[in-house]
């Protein structure tokens, strides 16, 4: 399978338009926290959703026009979560309603996301004020602004995009994404868009969100806070004219390797991004008893406040891994047990048989001084493997969320 990663985010699939403004929700001029997605004409589309009890209107809102499995629009904003606000309901169909008569189409065709402080009610009066901008801002070059304005304590933007062919056509998908704190996701992420090209029936396009979310969304955490606001949407207009997919036949297959390839990269950016951060970490577990416990053993480890710090240290703590392993749930023979670090300094190998054997302290420090490190278990109860993505633990991701509402 041929891959090509190109310029361009949520708008880089033919018929998508993005747009991203500063309203007034957010306090802050220079953030923008109104961001806007549209497809000119109807989208095959599926999402998922944080399994958090404490779930976001939108949310439930997204979830309700989603019954179709059928979209024209997205509408997100920053600043405000709309949760655990009792006219939450309301003003996430406002949403829905101001961005349907902007655009011309029906307010069941628009799905609506929101991220930010939890509580609070959010005032529709910026955004009823904004959407005319907003609309008017709409265009292929509008997907900066958009990734922008759906930014809380991100750094970075975050959007990419990759070209692949479909029965003889070349199809596109692009998307953004943001989070950078409370994530552990449970079915979802922070929050990603994703547009494509390519023509593929609802059930078809809810199995392969599904099942690449469980390799991505499902294996990244920043600091095990599964959000309230979660959720990743999925949009594919047709527009590429390849043969639709409606069997999970080889274009299937070629679709779900493409959506996994994006949703790797923004996996790797949502953890590099992790509030405070300074190195990103990637655990790699082979060797399990099923995917199963392969999958827990490298969430266990990534999601380890102990493991964090001694990344943040450089210290080759290689008993904190084990520890994880003991604690994940995952059926293993700890006997057997093989720890390696690696980086771009080198590799150390730490363990052996579940017992520490002499390394170079000194090489290790230099090994987990870099900003990318991975994390190599080697397990011996099956051929099971899966990979989870996370971050250091530093001062200041306890500084960020000391005053985050302020």
């Amino acid at each position: 399978m041929d891959f090509e990663y190109i310029e361009g985010g949520v708008t880089a699939a033919l018929g998508f338009k993005a747009s991203g403004i500063h309203c007034g929700i957010r306090k802050n001029r220079d953030k923008k926290d109104l961001a806007l997605l549209a497809s000119d004409r109807p989208a095959t589309a599926a999402a998922i959703y944080t399994k958090n009890l404490v779930i976001g209107a939108p949310c439930t809102v997204t979830k309700q026009h989603l019954e179709n499995n059928t979209a024209r629009a997205v509408i997100c904003n920053s600043g405000i979560a709309n949760t655990c606000a009792a006219d939450g309901i309301e003003k996430a169909n406002r949403m829905c309603e101001l961005t349907a008569s902007a655009l011309g189409i029906s307010a069941d065709d628009v799905l609506v996301a929101s991220t930010g402080v939890i509580g609070p009610s959010i005032d529709m009066t910026p955004i009823e004020k904004g959407m005319p901008s907003l609309v008017a801002g709409l265009s292929a070059g509008g997907h900066t602004d958009a990734a922008q304005a759906i930014m809380t304590t991100d750094t970075v933007k975050k959007e990419f995009a990759l070209q692949f062919t479909l029965g003889g056509k070349t199809c596109t998908m692009g998307g953004m994404a943001k989070g950078s704190g409370m994530i552990a996701p449970n079915m979802a992420t922070m929050l990603c868009f994703i547009t494509t090209d390519a023509a593929i029936d609802g059930a078809m396009l809810k199995s392969a969100l599904a099942e690449v979310a469980d390799d991505t969304f499902n294996m990244v955490s920043v600091d095990g806070d599964t959000s309230t606001n979660d959720m990743t949407v999925i949009l594919a207009n047709g527009a590429a004219g390849n043969p639709i997919i409606d069997t999970k036949n080889e274009d299937y297959q070629t679709f779900t390797a493409a959506l996994y390839r994006l949703c790797e990269k923004f996996c790797r950016a949502l953890a590099a991004d992790g509030e405070g951060a300074t190195k990103l970490l990637e655990c790699r577990v082979s060797g399990g008893a099923t995917k199963r416990d392969a999958r827990l053993v490298a969430k266990s480890v990534i999601n380890s406040s102990l493991l964090k710090a001694a990344m943040f240290g450089a210290d080759a703590n290689w008993g904190r891994v084990l520890c994880a392993i003991g604690y994940s749930g995952a059926a293993v023979n700890v006997q057997g047990v093989r720890v390696e670090f690696s980086s771009a300094a080198g590799r150390v190998h730490v363990c052996e048989n579940g017992a520490g054997i002499e390394f170079s302290e000194d090489s290790a420090k230099k090994v987990l001084s870099q900003n990318e490190i991975v994390i190599d278990i080697t397990l011996q109860d099956g051929d099971a493997f899966a990979k989870a993505w996370g971050c250091n633990l530093t001062y200041d991701y306890v500084r960020i969320n000391g005053d985050y509402r302020s």
